[in-house]
């Protein structure tokens, strides 16, 4: 305890000092499609369902904030066609899969730029605080705004998470938000964001961030036709520091924008709970940065520019637990990312109801390792994308085509692998029947791939450099209906529903060699998944000061294995893949005060390719609720907000063998000045 004491005690300290050391910052830029207004407001309005083409949920502003979510990851549980894995507790890996596609098929954007990973192709979202959050955007397929770089059209699926754009109110020049979390597992999380307008068109944001968790929490382990016993998760551990700097300007039709994100951390990972195995001591230590900026400017009424640019450095240190020092999978690796992208997006409006956009990009990735006959690959990308619009109001067409052109160097030109040009096309309909009904019709087709990563095709005695693509394809048809009913106390209802099918062709997979230790991959499979989103939204008003917000999502999903008749799981659940799964969200609002419930479910699921009883899953549920308090003194706004996770003790894996916390609390102060 006087340990954990130390670290609180610590994290005051440090928030004390950035509130009296660092000079303000802040903005009044406009995002890339409109401008963001701090809400004032816990309503699930999420207006943007009933503009998009492709099926798209957004969370933003305090909605955010009464969700139980610690990270981005926490937050994007809540969308419907979503499954996240998460490796255990707050320290763990968590990883998002769309649609049953995986993990590396889902393209996730900062501030409209791609995060990158070369080495595996996997995004932690778990590292990504919502401190310094504005909004979370998931597109199944892409956005539907044409005039975006290249990348933008090159995933199955997409994440935009767009951080604070700051507003100012009359006259003041600046905020600062100080916020402090404590609760279980020792958590000591201070943060600050102090924003600065410099003048009328240029500001100045700075947000910086400390968190140390101790991950250490019960669990029930059970032992078939053995015993029942109640253990301690160990080395679980968290200590982690994110800054970010950003500046904003604004320019006549246009504004421009620069970002500077650092992130440095060393955990525990606990490991699997396995033949009564309860501990584990392998290590991370991560350094992430990369520097990113972004203009945009309408020249004149017929061309738009948007050019993006990006310089990125990740560092990981993996040590493997070293009580197995003398194993043969014993592991010291370190690993050093670098990452160079450029683009350049042209728009061209041909007539009013007419547009098209032009997008080439060039990207860059090195990856060095310490590893034995390590190929030190190079891997050079140009992606190049034409796409167009049409716009008869109460229809839309968009059609676009996605070159992608790659060239890799490696230590030997025999270990060099080569890939093929790639041409990808999209094509999504919008229809309205009636102009003031409420009622929208879209559907798309949309094929892409994914490319092997540098791990598939260069780990040292793993990888192979005839690996092809995956490609996926896309077929979606979808409904959204909206209406508001002022006379009423239920104010505002919106539902979208989309039902589709996905295709996986030339799935890429490891598995095991002449030993335990030694592993191959290979292009493997089919999958094809059928399903349906629902996603249902409502609000009610009770006299002045009363009022219920409430959110519903349902994901049904069938993604069925179909490589091959003759095995015992043909047309067999892929792994981790639930049938049925969902979340629900209700909000009370009285005057300052507010109440949050949340719940989620999921269903049944197999942890292997073999739907057996030995690999069977049970299904899952939890609820969270949080009550806030909001405050103001002398022009001090002020909240505090209690949460309890888990609120019913449920004993559960996300990933088999990995336990989840039990009942945990978390408290929260914010100071706005």
């Amino acid at each position: 305890m006087v340990h954990i004491h130390n670290h609180v005690v610590i994290c005051l300290f440090f928030l004390l000092y950035i509130c009296t050391s660092y000079t303000l910052c802040a903005d009044n830029a406009e995002t890339d499609s409109t401008r963001i207004y701090r809400l004032q407001e816990v309503v699930f309005k999420s207006r943007v369902l009933t503009k998009d083409i492709f099926p798209v949920q957004s969370l933003s502003g305090e909605k955010l904030e009464k969700l139980n979510a610690h990270s981005v990851a926490d937050a994007i549980r809540y969308f419907s066609g979503v499954q996240i894995k998460d490796y255990g507790g707050i320290g763990g890996l968590k990883t998002v899969n769309i649609r049953s596609m995986g993990s590396n098929h889902v393209g996730v954007f900062y501030d409209g730029i791609e995060l990158g990973n070369a080495q595996n192709g996997v995004i932690d979202l778990g590292r990504f605080s919502l401190d310094n959050m504005e909004a979370i955007s998931l597109y199944n397929g892409q956005k539907s705004s044409i005039f975006q770089p290249a990348k933008d059209y090159g995933s199955s699926g997409s994440v935009y998470l767009q951080s604070k754009v700051p507003f100012f109110d009359t006259d003041k020049k600046y905020n600062i938000r100080a916020t402090f979390k404590t609760g279980s597992f020792g958590l000591a999380n201070p943060s600050v964001l102090w924003e600065q307008k410099l003048n009328k068109n240029i500001s100045s944001s700075f947000s910086a961030e400390y968190m140390y968790t101790t991950g250490r929490y019960k669990f029930r382990y059970k032992k078939t036709d053995g015993y029942d016993t109640t253990a301690i998760r160990h080395n679980g551990d968290v200590k982690a520091l994110r800054a970010e700097i950003g500046l904003f300007g604004l320019i006549p039709d246009g504004n421009w924008r620069t970002r500077i994100y650092t992130y440095n951390s060393e955990r525990g990972y606990p490991g699997a709970v396995v033949k009564n195995r309860f501990s584990n001591e392998d290590r991370q230590w991560d350094t992430n940065f990369f520097l990113q900026s972004s203009f945009r400017k309408k020249f004149n009424t017929f061309y738009s520019l948007l050019l993006n640019g990006k310089f990125a450095y990740d560092y990981l240190h993996y040590l493997s637990d070293q009580r197995e020092a003398e194993s043969l999978n014993n592991i010291d690796n370190r690993y050093k990312q670098q990452e160079g992208y450029i683009s350049a997006a042209n728009q061209f409006t041909i007539f009013p109801f007419w547009t098209t956009n032009i997008s080439i990009d060039f990207l860059w990735n090195r990856l060095d390792a310490d590893l034995i006959d390590f190929a030190y690959p190079r891997r050079f990308s140009t992606l190049a994308a034409f796409a167009t619009a049409l716009d008869f109001n109460k229809i839309k067409l968009q059609a676009s085509i996605l070159g992608t052109f790659i060239k890799e160097k490696a230590k030997t030109k025999e270990n060099t692998a080569h890939h093929n040009p790639q041409y990808t096309p999209t094509i999504m309909i919008f229809y309205r029947p009636w102009e003031k009904g409420g009622v929208n019709f879209r559907a798309f087709y949309k094929k892409i791939f994914r490319l092997p990563t540098l791990n598939d095709l260069y780990y040292t005695t793993i990888g192979n450099i005839h690996l092809d693509p995956e490609y996926t394809t896309q077929y979606n048809i979808g409904i959204t209906f909206e209406k508001n009913f002022p006379s009423l106390s239920f104010k505002h209802i919106e539902l979208q529903a989309d039902v589709y099918y996905n295709k996986v062709n030339n799935k890429i997979v490891a598995i095991p060699a002449n030993n335990p230790f030694r592993w191959m991959m290979l292009n493997l499979g089919t999958v094809k998944i059928k399903g349906m989103d629902v996603a249902l939204q409502g609000s009610w008003l009770f006299g002045k000061s009363w009022q219920l917000n409430t959110r519903i999502n349902y994901t049904y999903q069938k993604a069925q294995d179909f490589t091959d008749p003759k095995d015992t799981y043909y047309k067999g659940q892929i792994p981790y893949i639930p049938i049925h799964s969902g979340t629900a969200i209700a909000g009370i609002e009285y005057k300052d005060w507010n109440i949050n419930y949340s719940f989620i479910y999921t269903g049944e699921r197999y942890d292997s390719r073999a739907n057996i009883p030995a690999n069977y899953i049970q299904p899952w549920y939890t609820s969270d609720l949080s009550i806030s308090k909001k405050m103001s003194l002398k022009g001090i706004q002020s909240k505090i907000m209690i949460e309890v996770n888990n609120l019913f003790n449920q004993q559960y894996e996300v990933v088999r063998s990995y336990p989840m916390p039990s009942t945990n609390f978390r408290i929260t102060l914010s100071v706005t000045l």
